[in-house]
Formats: structure tokens, sequence, C-alpha cells
């Protein structure tokens, strides 16, 4: 009896103890809610810094808050809050210049492009700005290099070789485990299936890779050209006897200006804003710069440009926050077409594609949307296969030189477990059924002849409809797409010459070219699907919602094989995917 009394007093105790810190819990979560909408403008004083780091997740677009409780976090940083604030900081009095500390940039390369180029036009108010790192990656560098000054560590390293490109195979493995993969594609070079099928890339596979990479380094090698002033062929040369491996090394190629100690670069910024080695040196962090209030002149125009996100694979229904549902997506599309306010839309578009079926949903709504207002679509890294289909019937598409595009083709994938529950787990499956098909596809057994040719018209169905888009959307006969087609991916500085897309430039640029062609000058934009509202967020983040993005951080770069192992188990129906799953260094 006494052992019982304790067991039940210590349970009592635990309960309570667990109610009294769900309480504090609950009441710092309001607590923090209350201040968002309370909270004082952020007031920054005269010679103040920006100090930008890249270092956390980029997605395209902020949450509605960036809200920060304790160690969580709702909500990523944007890419539009980020070019957002480098365009206010340009205007801002009390802001010298701009520090990048990057020491690690986590964004894609289209990404990284567009906030260069914010960089670039911030210059030209003729305020400074600064890198300093103790390890540039080239993704990093090639966004240093249009810095004034660039420092580095004097024991640090500058990592310039070159970009390469590495699929993993997974034909060996799935042979191990009695798993048969069956697959039906179009499209000589659409090579999403190829992990599964073959053991190294295919000719095709590996001639698409090496000229959009290709591509890629291209860019980079013009604009740190250009910035620093080293021609591109002894870039290159620099690149291919691996000539910037210490930091001296880097110094004396001239790829750097100086080697200093990070109290030597604080002494410097202080010398930049007129400051005295005992004043406090004034950084003002780029997601605290967030709250401080825009001074630049507010548009009071009714007129609207609708800017709609799609950044993610492409899913039937509604998705979530790495996801394009098909349903939300072409809700705001149907909204912002049948809102008299909104006078033009822009499609931002991020996403490698996914399902056939929900990207003819979305483009639908595109093509009764552009019936009656301008659509111009807006690429960011990433804008293939999927994320090609619902972009080819716009005015007009805009995107980065690295932009990623095209890979118009389909495949659909059938597992076939059989062996592998018998041979494996010793599990066997036997049923009944109604008529000869009831249970296709079935991933217990192997499809019959029939059932592959079955298969493959639909594969063939699609690959024809996703044809004939793309020949009516960018003025091109159905012989020109599919020479250009095949599932072959390529980068936007290719696309452009094969009249994928139209020009090149980033969000801001899209949104100018919709004005112009709804011929109007004041608006005002509206970004779509709508948000959930900060409470929502946060308590999503405390209760395990964005799991996705601690996952992210976990695995570093080892994320890109669950993301890979994800998507495959998520494949549903025939799929316009791209191999997004390259590792590019």
């Amino acid at each position: 009896m006494k052992q019982f009394f304790k067991f039940m007093f210590a349970s009592m105790l635990g309960t309570f103890l667990t109610l009294v810190i769900m309480f504090f819990i609950f009441m710092g979560i309001v607590v923090s809610i209350v201040s968002l909408s309370s909270k004082d403008e952020v007031v920054i004083s005269p010679n103040s810094i920006l100090q930008i780091k890249l270092d956390m997740p980029m997605v395209e677009r902020s949450s509605m808050q960036y809200i920060k409780f304790g160690s969580f976090q709702a909500g990523n940083m944007g890419l539009d809050d980020v070019l957002k604030n480098i365009k206010k900081a340009a205007n801002d009095q009390n802001i010298k210049g701009i520090y990048l500390d990057l020491n690690n940039v986590v964004a894609g390369m289209a990404s990284v492009e567009e906030i260069r180029n914010a960089l670039k036009e911030f210059k030209t108010s003729g305020k400074f700005i600064v890198s300093y790192s103790e390890d540039y990656t080239q993704k990093a560098y090639y966004l240093a290099s249009i810095s004034d000054k660039i420092y580095l560590n004097p024991e640090g390293q500058l990592t310039f070789k070159g970009i390469s490109g590495q699929l993993m195979f997974m034909k060996g493995t799935l042979k191990k485990l009695d798993v048969d993969v069956q697959i039906i594609r179009h499209g000589k070079f659409k090579s999403a299936v190829e992990p599964l099928m073959l053991d190294k890339m295919s000719e095709p596979n590996r001639e698409q890779t090496l000229t959009y990479i290709t591509a890629l380094w291209d860019q980079m090698l013009k604009g740190i050209s250009e910035s620093r002033h080293i021609e591109q062929e002894q870039l290159n040369t620099i690149a291919n006897s691996l000539g910037a491996q210490t930091a001296e090394d880097a110094l004396n190629q001239k790829l750097v200006d100086k080697l200093i100690y990070k109290d030597e670069l604080i002494a410097e910024l202080k010398a930049r804003c007129g400051k005295k080695e005992s004043q406090k040196l004034s950084l003002i962090s780029l997601t605290k710069y967030m709250d401080v209030a825009d001074k630049s002149k507010r548009v009071r125009s009714k007129d609207r440009i609708a800017v709609i996100y799609a950044a993610g694979d492409i899913v039937s229904g509604d998705g979530d926050d790495q996801t394009v549902g098909s349903e939300p997506v072409s809700k705001a599309i149907r909204e912002a077409r049948l809102d008299d306010r909104v006078k033009a839309i822009v499609l931002r578009v991020n996403s490698p594609g996914g399902s056939a079926l929900a990207s003819e949903v979305i483009y639908r709504e595109i093509i009764l949307a552009k019936k009656v207002k301008p659509v111009v679509v807006s690429m960011s890294d990433l804008a293939a296969s999927g994320g090609y289909w619902i972009s080819c019937a716009a005015n007009k598409i805009i995107a980065q030189p690295n932009t990623i595009t095209g890979s118009i083709g389909v495949f659909g994938v059938v597992p076939n477990f059989q062996k592998f529950f018998n041979n494996k787990l010793g599990i066997s499956f036997d049923g009944v059924k109604t008529n000869t098909y009831s249970d296709f596809p079935n991933v217990n057994r192997a499809l019959t002849p029939f059932e592959q040719s079955v298969f493959q018209k639909d594969v063939e169905h699609i690959y024809s409809l996703f044809l004939k888009h793309v020949s009516e959307g960018r003025n091109l006969t159905i012989a020109q797409v599919d020479s250009i087609g095949q599932g072959r991916v390529w980068s936007g500085a290719d696309a452009k010459k094969i009249k994928l897309i139209d020009d090149f430039g980033g969000l801001d640029v899209a949104i100018k070219t919709a004005a112009n062609l709804a011929k109007i000058s004041d608006y005002r934009l509206l970004n779509l699907p709508k948000q959930k509202d900060p409470f929502t967020k946060l308590f999503e983040e405390l209760t395990g919602g964005n799991e996705e993005t601690r996952i992210q951080k976990e695995l570093g770069d080892t994320y890109i094989y669950y993301q890979y192992l994800k998507s495959i188990k998520q494949m549903k129906g025939v799929q316009a995917r791209l191999p997004y799953e390259l590792m590019i260094d």
C-alpha cells in the first residue's frame, strides 16, 4: 500500500509540473503574439551597418511574421524580404553600408544571383559593401565578389575549383533487396528515373548535365571577372590548378583584397563609419532590420499586381509549406483573375515539377487568367518539367541565366516488391478480384505486357499534351518543342536561346514587365496564396509542425538523400519531374 501511494503521488506531481510548464509556454506564446501587434517601431542609430547572414534555409516568401520565442522560430527568412530590405537600406540615411557575413550561404544559384543583383543596385547609392568569411564556398564567393572589399581570415580558405554534378544511384541497393522498379517514360533525357534503373549516368544525361553546369559556371565566372577585373581565362586556370587552396593563395591570385582577423574587420568597419576605436560598432541584423519602418513613398493606388508563389514539388490537393498544392495555387490564380483591382498576375515558380495532373490543374487557371489580364512568370532556382508546364502559357517568362528549366518530358514508376516480400521477409500475398485488372496497378507483382502498354499509352498522351501546351504558349511548332524537349534540362542562359524564356531578371523585373503589359505605373502588390496567421505558425513550430526545416538543418548536405527518398514515396500518377537530386558542388 505504501508503494502504491508513492507512485500515485509521484504521478500527480509529474502531471502538476507538466501543467505548470504548459501554462508558462502558453503565456509566453500569448505575450509574443501581443508584442507582435503592439511592438514599437525599431529605430536604429546613424552610421549603422546592415549585417547580412544567409546561413539558414531560405524560402521564396517569408512567413507573415518572422517570430522568435526562446529557441523556437516560426517561419524562415524569405528571399522576398532579403531583397526588400537591401533596397530599403539603400534609401535609409542611417545605414552607412552592408557587411556580408558569408561563412555559409544556404540558397540556390538563381536566388544568389538575385541577391547579388540587388547588392549591385545598392552600390549605386554610394554606400559600401564589405565581405568577410573564414571559409568562402564558391557560392558565397560569387556573392562576395560584388563587394567593394573582400576580406578573408589569414588561416581561412576559399574554394575555387569549378562545378561538379553528382547523382546517387540505387540500382544496386534495389537489386540486393529484390525490388524490381518498372519504369515507363518518354524522353531520352528524362533522367529522374535513372538512379532507380542504372548504376551510372546515361550518355544523354551526362551530356545535358555537363551542358547546364557549364552554363552555371560560365555565369559565375562572368560575374567574378567583371567585379574583380580578372580575365575569365585566368579564373579557369586558378580553378584547374586548385590555385586558391590557402588564404595566401587567394590573396596572391587577387581573389581577395586582404587577410585580416575579426578584430581587424571590426576596426575597419568602425573606420568606414567614422567611429573611434573606443566607440561601439552599430551592427543591425537583417532579421531585426525587417522591423525598421520603410520611409519610401507609400503607393495609394487601388491597382494591384498579384504575386502568386509556387514553390516545391507539385502535388494534387492542398499540399503544405514544402509543396505546390494544386488546390491553393489554382484558387489563388482564380481569385486574382476575378478581382477587378488586380491588373496583372506574376507567378513566381521555384519547382522541379511533380504530378502531371496537378500541373494541368494549375495550367488551366493560368489559361483562364491570361484571357482577361497579363500573366508573367518569374522563375527562381528551378522551374522545370511540371514547373515549366505551369509556366509555359504566360505572356512573358523571366528567369535568371543560372535558373534550371526545361525538362519537357514525363515518366511513371511502378515498383514490384514481390521478391522482396517473399525472399527477404517471408511474406506472401493472395486475394480475389471481380475483373481481370481489378488489382491494377499492384506493387506486389510484375506488370503484364498489356498493363505496361496501358501505362506507356498514358505517358505518351501526357507528353503530347505537354508538347501542345508549350507549342501554343511559346509560339513554336510541335517538332521544335520535341527537339528541345525529350526531358532535357536547360540553364536559363541556354533556355533564352531556344525561346523557352523571354528575358533575364528576378522577381522585380517580372513585376515591372507585368506592370508594363497592364499599362499601369502605380500599384500595390498582393501576395498569394494567403498565409497562416502568426499564432498558427508559432503553434505549429512548438508542436513540431515545422519539422522539415529542423531535419534540413540537422542533416546538412545529406538532406538531399532524405528529400529524394521522400519524393519517391509521394509520387502518384504520371510525373513531370526534374532530376533535381543532382548535387552541384
